[in-house]
């Protein structure tokens, strides 16, 4: 079957809302419609809705002109299994000590390395890209340089990597949180996919906000991979739960953004430990003054 896309963007997020729901009642109806911020600093959204069939162009046209956004560029996908695709092109990930691979290589894994089973359908978070490839290699650099974490978290967890291997090298329990369901849905999977259950709790939570992290803290450890803006906003929270001389990894960062965010963390009582750009992205490891 094939699989359009007609995409767009324009400015503000109220605009881009409105033009999302105005897409819904096309008619031949798209499967799925998505809204996202750019997270360039442009201040523009992307729209983006995905049809079964061709779409009305002339509506979408007419869609884009009565709500100011730019043309609609309309695609048509090829037929492609997207998992076989991954599976064939992700080779695995070496970072430090942690190997992550999907099971397809499981007969690859180093000796001596510290396996992360991520499957190829889990496309974010499977260490092939920089920020997660740069968190992971923090943490294998603090290993290395004597830190033991003794009380770890992982904030805006995705796939539950970070904190995975976080559990692997370290005996006390990882706690792991999200802001959505679905990605502790699939934290959850993994943990059980690495024989690390009771190693890593899961928990739905936006930023410190849930009852047993604020019990458990302060943090000695811990990891954010998300974005500028949500890292920025979480500066004072990261400084009143994580504890003197602790640790924070930070990345979702472009290289250009990284020092407005080092500015935040400064104010709320963090030097820099290290900086690696790997591409456009940025990992921060920072340390509580």
């Amino acid at each position: 079957m094939p699989t359009f896309t007609a995409l767009t963007t324009l400015t503000g997020k109220e605009n881009a809302d409105k033009l999302g729901d105005a897409m819904e009642r096309l008619v031949p109806e798209p499967t799925g419609v998505g809204v996202f911020e750019i997270e360039d600093g442009s201040g523009l959204w992307e729209i983006g809705g995905y049809f079964t069939e061709a779409p009305d162009e002339a509506g979408l046209a007419l869609l884009a002109a009565m709500h100011e956004a730019k043309p609609f560029a309309v695609s048509e996908l090829p037929e492609t299994d997207w998992v076989a695709k991954v599976k064939r092109e992700l080779a695995p990930v070496e970072a430090g000590r942690f190997f992550v691979y999907g099971s397809h290589d499981a007969d690859k894994i180093p000796v001596g390395s510290e396996p992360l089973l991520i499957e190829a359908a889990m496309a974010f978070g499977t260490g092939h890209h920089g920020t997660t490839l740069g968190c992971l290699k923090a943490l294998d650099r603090l290993a290395h340089q004597g830190f033991v974490g003794q009380n770890v978290a992982d904030i805006g967890c995705g796939t539950a990597v970070l904190a995975m291997g976080a559990a692997r090298i370290w005996p006390n329990v990882v706690l792991a949180s999200d802001i959505d369901q679905v990605a502790v849905d699939v934290a959850v999977a993994n943990v059980k996919a690495n024989d690390l259950v009771g190693r890593v709790d899961c928990l739905e939570a936006a930023g410190f906000g849930h009852p047993v992290l604020s019990a458990k803290a302060p943090y000695d450890l811990v990891f954010a991979n998300i974005l500028k803006a949500p890292l920025v906003d979480l500066a004072p929270d990261m400084g009143a739960n994580i504890s003197g001389a602790g640790h924070a990894i930070l990345s979702g960062i472009l290289n250009e953004q990284a020092d407005d965010v080092v500015r935040a963390y400064d104010a709320a009582g963090f030097d820099v430990h290290t900086r690696e750009e790997i591409g456009e992205w940025t990992t921060l490891t920072l340390t509580k003054r």
